[in-house]
């Protein structure tokens, strides 16, 4: 079983940027069977979207709502995987999930709000 802990999260203002990080941990066997880490968005009232996705093999997938201004990253030393949010706009605001695959663990959550 795998462990996912979100941080980086809060109050920023429109254009601003943010690196929201996920700690992955557990058994090696676990963690070595991800072969895809994914960031939600779930703004206030709405469900949970997926925003951008990062391969074990580095091939990218993001939503189009944050494509050229979000970057998913991976530290592989630090079993940490990164989402650098650049120009945020109001719209960003929400609760940010990750979550990796096959495993499909989540973490708590991290809350991001951009003031305008």
């Amino acid at each position: 079983q795998v462990q996912l802990v979100e941080s980086g999260g809060g109050l920023v203002q429109a254009g601003g940027s943010l690196r929201l990080s996920c700690v992955v941990s557990g058994s090696t066997r676990s963690i070595n069977a991800i072969n895809w880490y994914r960031w939600y968005h779930q703004a206030p009232g709405k469900q949970r979207d997926i925003v951008a996705a990062l391969s074990s093999r580095y091939d990218t997938v993001y939503d189009d709502s944050v494509k050229g201004r979000f970057i998913i990253s991976r530290d592989v030393a630090k079993n940490t995987v990164y989402l650098q949010m650049n120009t945020l706009k109001p719209e960003d605001t929400g609760t940010y999930y990750c979550n990796v695959r096959p495993d499909n663990a989540w973490g708590q959550g991290t809350q991001v709000i951009v003031s305008s």
